[in-house]
């Protein structure tokens, strides 16, 4: 059961009850535009975060009324963020949803269960059914030997973006993008005072690893103006250790560069909060 917290011109907030209640929630509002943009153009995309969001709505994912609510082979996987780490390593947020989203070691035959990918495509293991030639991470292992490699890496998605994705604005517009907040009020890998909010700052760009707060990996991040051309922005937060940092967001004094994740106070977000999360909302 959810309410309604405010539906105002900036973002509808969403109140629910708890973390598996906010990802059940993330998934149906994804999947529903997911289909309507297969309807329309035959395609969608979507852009993905990572963190604690990303594993909760992934488990919810991966459930058959999702899998058959959408026709997984027209939509196409990118990321938001990406920490400058091997697919592998265990902080990568292209590697967990190669684990708990796609499933790859069944695609592969190393699942250790002997589940292969004919098992996803016929959804006797749980994953999505989603083509390899639609899934579009981030180029980390292929650069990591290159001079330079987070800004061949952001170079190379600029332009991945651009040959695929609809324009609006003349700016890629995804058809969801999925965000978590982080706890000192980051967005993607957009932190405070970082320089891809500074005006001239490119739509894909690397950042440094952050001191503050961590993992302490350079990023690889999409500009927060992207979140201007997408038709969906879905933010999800749960979490008593949240409470403060989204009361401070939805405050009246506003200033981006101390808080990022105000960028998606947008007409075109939701946001879906458990009630640990809202605790210091105003009524």
């Amino acid at each position: 059961m959810s309410r309604a917290l405010a539906q105002t011109s900036e973002a509808e907030v969403n109140v629910l009850e708890d973390e598996p209640a906010v990802a059940r929630d993330a998934a149906r509002r994804l999947t529903a535009a997911l289909a309507e943009a297969i309807d329309e153009r035959g395609v969608a995309h979507v852009a993905l975060t990572g963190g604690s969001a990303a594993v909760s709505l992934y488990r919810e994912l991966v459930r058959p009324e999702w899998r058959d609510a959408v026709d997984w082979s027209r939509v196409h996987l990118w990321w938001g963020d990406e920490r400058f780490v091997p697919v592998d390593h265990p902080d990568s947020n292209t590697g967990l949803a190669y684990n708990m989203l796609l499933n790859l070691p069944a695609r592969a035959g190393q699942s250790g269960v002997g589940a292969l990918s004919t098992d996803i495509d016929a959804g006797e293991v749980p994953a999505l059914p989603i083509r390899a030639e639609n899934v579009h991470p981030y180029e980390v292992d292929e650069t990591l030997s290159e001079s330079d490699p987070a800004d061949l890496v952001a170079e190379r998605c600029r332009e991945g973006l651009d040959a695929a994705l609809p324009k609006v604005g003349g700016l890629p517009a995804f058809d969801v993008i999925l965000l978590g907040v982080g706890g000192d009020g980051h967005i993607l890998s957009v932190f405070p005072g970082s320089r891809a909010l500074r005006d001239d700052a490119p739509l894909v760009l690397s950042v440094p690893a952050p001191r503050h707060i961590g993992p302490h990996h350079p990023r690889v991040t999409f500009n927060p103006l992207l979140l201007r051309a997408a038709r969906h922005v879905v933010v999800m937060v749960s979490g008593d250790d949240k409470a403060e940092i989204v009361g401070r967001v939805f405050a009246a004094e506003r200033d981006a560069q101390q808080l990022p994740a105000q960028l998606a106070l947008l007409p075109n977000a939701t946001w879906l909060l458990d009630r640990a999360a809202a605790a210091q909302l105003e009524r």
